[in-house]
């Protein structure tokens, strides 16, 4: 699932004519012949106007007499242009996207690139006023989706809720060696030193509980094809227990054995499931294992 939002080239439009009350989304169902999630995409893409002004309400009363007029350009993502970040899903309130290595989530340092910099961007080119707002972090070198905020009222949200809205994350590794167990499930508690390396222990050690799990998807002799899911989302959680495990994330310097055949790290988040913080539907964005992590298991 995830539609590219953009924004409209200006004057492809059909237009109709309002019989009779009812709601907006109701109106379009019946006349646009799309899905729902086409119609509300749509909608929150700015691509319907009433009475020449845009709506992207869609349980705006219809009145007799009122004019609608829906876009029909494709999508115009000529605003949104980045190697390194990828839209999956934009509305009024969030956006996901997917991360490319070698760009972090957040600034950190003077003019570092990051997400939320290409997104703030994105927001002022499109005329949108409104900011990214953190709410949850890969590393660098970590791939994959991420979810931002428009607004200090979702942050919130999410902050504040993250382990009720968010109900399913999982990873996608290549690591070192052959695995022995098909499956299983690796806690401990994990704190950082001086150095900022996270490092783990059976007891407690005043750091944070973390729970994993893991599930094998392939192996040869020299690597394993690993799905992670989180129960806890703490700081290089999956790096270091895979490393606690035995078989580190291939291409790690910091927890690593020096194994890395794609050099890269080879972790890619794929799977993001939440409830959304708004409008309380059920989001859930997939992406493909990347193709160089398969090329290893051909």
């Amino acid at each position: 699932m995830g539609y590219r939002y953009g924004y409209n080239k200006i004057g492809e439009y059909k237009h109709y004519d309002v019989k009779e009350e009812q709601p907006l989304l109701e109106f379009l169902l019946a006349n646009m012949g799309e899905s729902r999630s086409k119609v509300k995409a749509t909608l929150q893409g700015r691509g319907i106007k009433v009475n020449g002004k845009f709506v992207t309400q869609f349980d705006f009363p219809l009145k007799p007499g009122m004019k609608v007029a829906v876009s029909q350009s494709k999508r115009n993502q000529s605003a949104f242009k980045s190697r390194y970040v990828k839209i999956v899903y934009e509305d009024r309130w969030l956006v996901v996207v997917e991360k490319n290595v070698g760009i972090l989530s957040m600034a950190a340092g003077h003019s570092s690139l990051n997400v939320k910099s290409v997104l703030d961007d994105y927001f002022h080119k499109t005329r949108q006023k409104c900011r990214a707002h953190v709410v949850h972090r890969l590393d660098r070198d970590t791939s994959g989706l991420m979810v931002y905020a428009k607004d200090m009222e979702t942050e919130q949200i999410f902050e504040h809720n993250w382990h009720d809205i968010v109900y399913d994350r999982r990873y996608v590794a290549v690591v070192s060696g052959e695995m022995e167990d098909d499956e299983g499930t690796i806690a401990n508690w994990l704190k950082d030193n001086k150095a900022y390396v996270t490092y783990s222990s059976p007891v407690d050690n005043g750091g944070k509980y973390a729970v994993t799990h893991f599930h094998v998807l392939d192996r040869t002799t020299d690597h394993s094809l690993v799905e992670y899911k989180l129960e806890t989302g703490r700081k290089n959680q999956i790096r270091v227990h895979s490393a606690d495990m035995g078989h580190p994330v291939c291409g790690d310097v910091k927890y690593g054995d020096g194994n890395d055949p794609l050099h890269r790290l080879c972790l890619h988040a794929y799977l993001l499931c939440f409830t959304h913080p708004v409008t309380h539907e059920r989001m859930e964005f997939e992406t493909p294992v990347p193709t160089p992590f398969r090329q290893l298991f051909r």
